[in-house]
């Protein structure tokens, strides 16, 4: 069952690849802006860069995942989930995790190219990609609770009213992690609580996802 739940998932990114290819063009074009728009100003653009980035990523995270359990239940599979000899909070997890690796990955590839358009140097290029390696997959699993609970509500405001809050934490830990790099002192305390936050989406995620979906399936 797991491992239909995983191939299911990426036969459907396949065929739908702007869904994954999406979040990836606003990530870059978002990142890429401003330093087109703030000019040459070097020292500007390395103040600006880890809140600029992580933004950038938050928001790509955001963009459709309102739509992640929408094709399940127009075709009855959250139904099937709830018959399923499998934990829903695992079949969740499953369905969440391939989605955050087609999503981060992607994200992960390019953020390189960001720090280097803002000037940043290599190790703290390293800083940067190991903040968004921790920090991301708490964003989508943030993003998929928002998703079930605004489960058969149109539009994608209330979804970021939901997600935006929660995430504070996260886009604060990743930029200050990338800000310590920049002045020399060590990243490690922020990208402890990264990895702490994480821990913690991982444990209570699925299990809150699971139950705003039996919600909206009543």
């Amino acid at each position: 069952m797991l491992r239909a739940v995983c191939a299911r998932e990426l036969k459907l990114a396949a065929r739908r690849p702007a869904d994954v290819l999406g979040g990836l063009f606003f990530f870059v074009l978002v990142g890429s802006l401003f330093p087109l728009a703030l000019g040459p100003d070097t020292a500007l653009l390395k103040q600006i860069a880890p809140g600029m980035v992580w933004v950038a990523a938050l928001l790509a995270v955001l963009l459709g995942q309102h739509r992640l359990f929408e094709s399940d239940m127009a075709d009855g599979s959250l139904e099937q989930w709830l018959l399923a000899p499998a934990a829903l909070p695992l079949l969740v997890g499953i369905k969440v995790a391939t989605h955050c690796l087609l999503g981060v990955m992607p994200l992960l590839l390019v953020a390189p190219l960001l720090g280097w358009q803002y000037g940043l140097d290599g190790d703290v290029i390293a800083i940067l990609l190991a903040s968004l390696a921790l920090g991301m997959p708490s964003l989508c699993l943030l993003a998929a609770l928002g998703a079930a609970l605004t489960l058969g509500v149109r539009g994608q405001m209330l979804l970021a009213l939901l997600v935006l809050p929660l995430s504070i934490p996260v886009l604060i830990f990743g930029s200050h992690a990338v800000a310590q790099a920049q002045q020399g002192l060590s990243a490690a305390p922020a990208l402890n609580l990264l990895g702490a936050w994480l821990c913690l989406a991982i444990l209570a995620g699925p299990w809150a996802i699971a139950g705003a979906l039996r919600l909206a399936l009543e």
